[in-house]
């Protein structure tokens, strides 16, 4: 159930203002909040929460202790990374309505993006990852039901630059510190 939880948390927070919750805002606020639009989003979610899980268990196999612990600090590492990178991408003037192709974007998208380095991190931790999966398909698709019904207010509404730097920072100190102890330069 830890799993779960941490699973969830960390992916909810890590998605606020990702790129995925800003091309589902985007789409929802260009062509209005179709259902069709946030199942897709949804089943994305999922579909790369429970695959990121997976991976992370499938490395949790092949490590040692402070192995599986240097792993977590470079997926926290990652994910601030991640979360630091600018997003310099622009409005779709003429957005596609195919739903097929919005999957397609968004579970490449999600694929590397900051919440499911997270997932993968506590799937390793917790060695159980379907709870993983599914803390962090919940997680991520709240984020996505939230930027669905914001539409384009979402990037009015919140700083969202600034909320990414400060997660960035919180992520990249978490990652230094786990990578620390993992060397046992730090108890």
């Amino acid at each position: 159930m830890t799993a779960l939880l941490f699973a969830m948390v960390a992916s909810f927070v890590a998605a606020i203002g990702a790129r995925d919750q800003l091309l589902v805002s985007r789409l929802a606020g260009a062509l209005g909040a179709a259902n069709g639009l946030l199942v897709v989003a949804l089943t994305s979610s999922a579909v790369t929460a429970i695959i990121a899980a997976w991976l992370g268990s499938l490395l949790a196999r092949t490590m040692s202790g402070s192995a599986a612990t240097m792993f977590v600090a470079l997926a926290l590492l990652l994910a601030a990374f991640e979360c630091a990178w600018p997003n310099r991408e622009r409005v779709p003037r003429e957005p596609t309505r195919s739903l097929g192709a919005a999957f397609i974007v968004l579970c490449f998208r999600q694929m590397t993006d900051a919440s499911r380095f997270l997932v993968a991190a506590m799937a390793v931790v917790f060695a159980y990852w379907p709870l993983a999966g599914l803390g962090g398909a919940i997680g991520g698709g709240a984020a996505l039901t939230m930027g669905w019904l914001s539409g384009t207010a979402l990037e009015a509404r919140l700083p969202l630059r600034r909320l990414r730097i400060g997660l960035a920072v919180l992520l990249f100190g978490l990652g230094v510190i786990t990578g620390l102890s993992a060397r046992g330069i730090i108890a």
